[in-house]
């Protein structure tokens, strides 16, 4: 940052005295660094093609009703904590975030539940209750998770992976923890009952996985879940966007809405700047695109540019599922159901086949329904609940026609609810609206209208994603779910935080 004595004078504008960052994006990922490029000097432009920011954590706001287009589950609150300290400011100030108790709940097809929470005298009764053979088996594989989540997510989530080195440094750690095996091979080692393993899990699912595919290093989920909780922040995720927005203009960064970019510019192999798609080009000495990777290298960059990740080794890559979500209101208030509730279905490792594998919709599903109006009343009329039920389906690599299928989906949706939590939905809906992976491709640019970017196997993690500093453009930085870490809330949210080792001060340009 600019000392007193180094101010310029006062007819110099300081933000054009500042070196320039320009961010492509305004999701959970752009936001983040934008905040952390400004705490280290940088004079920042967000440009977001849509009229409003967030992102895939956008907000949808109708007939009165408020809805969270996207994540909806708050864990590792100190990283966004961290964002409104590098401004100065305390986030409790701004925003009135929730612990959730318990977590969620789980119902199972046969109508048995168990509701998930931080309280291990409440854990261990619920295993007892389920599988008391099991309990000294739970019991170690916490142990499991514990560690490596303090190797996986506290010491190398943060991290740049930017070199093979990188990877074989911690080779020994990854089979120390037995990162090779699946989520759900190392889980079935500690627990027998099919119950316990499904909601030990499941947790891939929340950043586009496979538990039979993703590796067990995101068996640090469960752990970041028990030391941090889960929480809601007041009026929604999107009060969270708001928050950030509001961060980066207080630091005199700028946010453009309806502004496209069309191209990374590129000279002499460094990033200069983008083009928009109105011809105007913004120059910049630093460029970080938080749109999806397949997307900046596919598209923004160009094959001339993208050596390592050229269209051929995208098209290749594995990417996440799709996802089905439908936004509705009732008329009326379902006090029985909690905030959170997964509904699984009568299968889970064929479901997940049919999904990541065969690339094909069953007639059967698993759901999470989302209930903010149990915990929120702002964000649905007096007497009415406000909903969003999300369905994972194959990502468009299959051949569903969902022109067709998406009304026959909602529909199969509203049976499965009026036949197990919320009874006489048919007849309570006063507002309605659903997307599928048509929408993650066309409105949010995402490859394959995938859910989560590319999808969270050991050949796709650390340096094997697109790493955070290009490989082989100068001044061009990736944040979001398609880079290190990965998806989900505390990933893209690191993936900022990585910028602070990888992009130069700002200083260093005036040096």
């Amino acid at each position: 940052m600019l000392t007193v004595r180094d101010r310029p004078p006062a007819h110099v504008d300081v933000a054009a005295a500042r070196p320039h960052a320009v961010v492509i994006g305004s999701g959970f990922g752009g936001l983040a660094a934008a905040i952390r490029l400004g705490a280290r000097g940088y004079h920042v432009t967000v440009l977001e093609r849509l009229d409003c920011p967030g992102g895939r954590a956008g907000v949808l706001k109708r007939d009165g009703f408020t809805f969270d287009r996207g994540p909806t589950i708050v864990t590792a609150p100190f990283l966004f904590e961290e964002l409104w300290q590098l401004c100065g400011r305390r986030m409790a100030d701004h925003v009135d975030l929730r612990p959730m108790q318990p977590f969620y709940r789980i119902r199972f097809h046969d109508g048995d539940e168990i509701a998930c929470s931080g309280d291990d005298a409440e854990m261990h009764r619920q295993v007892l209750r389920v599988s008391p053979s099991d309990l000294p088996g739970y019991e170690r594989f916490l142990k499991k998770a514990r560690a490596i989540c303090a190797k996986g997510f506290e010491e190398l989530g943060g991290m740049p992976f930017g070199s093979p080195l990188d990877m074989l440094k911690i080779a020994p750690d990854l089979v120390r923890l037995e990162g090779y095996r699946s989520v759900h091979g190392l889980v079935s080692r500690f627990v027998k009952n099919p119950k316990l393993r499904t909601m030990l899990s499941f947790h891939p699912l929340l950043i586009g996985g496979n538990p039979f595919r993703a590796p067990a290093i995101y068996c640090l989920i469960p752990d970041l879940e028990r030391r941090w909780g889960v929480h809601y922040p007041m009026g929604g995720v999107g009060r969270l966007v708001a928050g950030l927005v509001d961060l980066i203009r207080g630091q005199g960064g700028t946010v453009r809405y309806r502004a496209e970019v069309e191209r990374i510019v590129i000279e002499g192999g460094r990033a200069r700047g983008v083009e928009l798609s109105s011809g105007e080009i913004i120059r910049a000495d630093v460029v970080v695109s938080n749109a999806d990777a397949a997307w900046t290298y596919g598209k923004l960059v160009g094959e001339q540019h993208a050596t390592r990740w050229s269209s051929a080794k995208l098209r290749r890559a594995r990417y996440s599922m799709g996802l089905f979500v439908w936004y509705f209101g009732t008329r009326r208030r379902y006090d029985r159901v909690g905030h959170h509730t997964i509904l699984l279905g009568p299968r889970y490792r064929e479901l997940l086949d049919d999904i990541f594998e065969k690339k094909c919709l069953s007639a059967d599903f698993s759901l999470y329904l989302h209930r903010p109006s149990a915990t929120d009343p702002s964000v649905a009329p007096p007497g009415c609940d406000a909903f969003y039920a999300l369905c994972p389906v194959p990502n468009l690599d299959g051949e569903t026609d969902w022109a067709r299928e998406g009304e026959r989906r909602r529909q199969a949706v509203i049976r499965r609810l009026s036949a197990t939590v919320l009874p006489g939905l048919e007849t309570e809906i006063v507002t309605s609206s659903f997307v599928t992976p048509l929408h993650f491709r066309d409105a949010l640019l995402s490859e394959k209208g995938s859910g989560f970017s590319l999808e969270p196997v050991l050949t796709q993690s650390a340096w094997f994603r697109p790493n955070n500093r290009s490989e082989n453009i100068e001044g061009l930085y990736l944040v979001g779910a398609g880079t290190h870490p990965g998806a989900g809330l505390p990933g893209v949210l690191s993936s900022a935080k990585i910028l602070d080792k990888v992009v130069p001060h700002a200083s260093a340009f005036s040096a």
